[in-house]
C-alpha cells in the first residue's frame, strides 16, 4: 500500500483537515493527535492510530461522517486514509514514511 501522505501541520490545516472533500486520493497525517471527528465530511474515511514509532495500536475502516473517536491511550499519530483504503494492514504493525 502506497499512498501520499501530507502532515497536518498548522492550526487550518488540522482545524479542517478532510471536511467538505470529495474522492479523497492522499493520507492526512495530524501528529500529536489522540482523537478526532468526522463532522462536515462527505464521505466515510479508514483511519488508523499508532504510536510514537508509528507501530499501530487502533484500526477503523469505514469511519461515517459524523462520528467521532474519543481519545487513545498511547496514540500519539493519527492518519486518516480514503475509505477501503486499508486492507493489509494489522494492529502492531507499523506504518513507514518516507520523508
Amino acid at each position: 500500500m502506497i499512498i501520499k501522505i501530507i502532515e497536518a501541520k498548522t492550526f487550518k490545516e488540522r482545524l479542517l483537515g478532510l471536511m467538505f472533500k470529495k474522492n479523497i486520493n492522499y493520507g492526512l497525517l495530524f501528529p500529536h493527535c489522540n482523537s478526532i471527528h468526522t463532522f462536515f465530511m462527505r464521505e466515510k474515511i479508514d483511519v488508523v492510530m499508532t504510536d510514537k514509532n508509528n507501530k499501530v495500536l487502533y484500526i477503523k475502516k469505514g469511519l461515517k461522517p459524523n462520528r467521532i473517536i474519543l481519545p487513545k491511550k498511547k496514540v500519539y499519530n493519527t492518519y486518516e486514509f480514503p475509505n477501503n483504503f486499508i486492507k493489509d494492514l494489522h494492529i502492531n504493525d507499523y506504518i513507514k514514511r518516507d520523508n
